[in-house]
């Protein structure tokens, strides 16, 4: 039962990283990127009780903060993205 479990999550992150890669905007990347790392928390969280490792779900939330962090960041960067500057024409 947890090896299908396993393998559908496998499936969804590869559908992530398709959607990553693809777009078509650079939200859809964000959005594609920030599911694949929560996908992986998933998968580590399941992999700690497959194999009796709970020190894995420590990983798995770390990995989770990191991945919050660094969405934000990089939502934050796209957002305050300096734009370029229009050229104008003053006689």
């Amino acid at each position: 039962m947890y090896l299908v479990v396993s393998i559908a999550i496998l499936v969804t992150m590869i559908l992530a990283l398709v959607r990553a890669l693809r777009g078509p905007t650079v939200y859809d990347r964000v959005l594609a990127v920030n599911m694949f790392g929560t996908k992986t928390v998933l998968l580590l969280a399941v992999i700690a009780f497959l194999f009796g490792r709970p020190d894995f779900l420590d990983l798995a939330l770390a990995y989770a903060l990191i991945n919050l962090v660094g969405v934000l960041a990089v939502l934050e960067f796209i957002q305050n993205k300096p734009r370029k500057a229009e050229t104008s024409n003053i006689d």
